[in-house]
């Protein structure tokens, strides 16, 4: 959309188009990745190979959904094992996880429930990216994404386009085995 359109932007006297040159020249000097608001991700510490995440600006935290959460306590650590479904309507897809508690935290989700959830610390995969993040546990079964990938998490180091999607690329998507689908004949599978 060309700033050319809007005559009250030129009649300011600054040069906007200037200005949101030099503000895209200074990203670029300080490394930060272009990112769309949902990609594909890997959690490599837990074996997850993919998932897809929204990239929430508006969430502080960061949040993975799990099912079968278990806490327990290992040489005075304490741990928390879980499942993942990291595809939205796979459940033949599980992967379980074990990691470390690094906290327990109160969190009000965007729709007002307030929740007292685990906190791990883990790596995040995107594209040939990799960096250190938190991630509480809980469920997300009525959301859209298995993962939300919060500011907390990207500060510093990705800028989100709200227009884009998968910019780190679809590829990983397909490191899961396809569903095979049951053939009917004469009503019988």
């Amino acid at each position: 959309m060309p700033l050319d359109n809007y005559p009250f932007i030129q009649s300011t006297g600054i040069s906007y188009k200037s200005t949101l040159l030099n503000s895209w020249a200074n990203t670029v000097e300080q490394n930060k990745i272009i990112i769309g608001w949902r990609e594909w991700l890997g959690l490599p510490d837990l074996d997850i190979r993919a998932i897809k995440a929204k990239i929430d600006t508006g969430a502080r935290s960061s949040a993975l959904h799990t099912f079968g959460l278990e806490p327990f306590e290992k040489e005075g650590i304490l741990k928390v094992k879980f499942g993942v479904h990291p595809l939205q309507k796979r459940k033949d897809i599980e992967i379980h996880c074990v990691a470390d508690v690094v906290d327990r935290r109160r969190v009000t989700s965007s729709d007002g429930q307030s929740e007292r959830r685990y906190v791990i610390r883990t790596t995040v995969a995107m594209g040939e990216w990799r960096w250190p993040i938190e991630l509480t546990l809980t469920s997300r079964k009525s959301m859209r994404f298995r993962m939300l990938l919060g500011r907390a998490a990207i500060s510093n180091l990705l800028l989100v386009d709200p227009a884009k999607s998968y910019l780190s690329g679809r590829r990983i998507a397909k490191l899961y085995p396809k569903l095979k689908k049951k053939k009917i004949i004469n009503g019988e599978t």
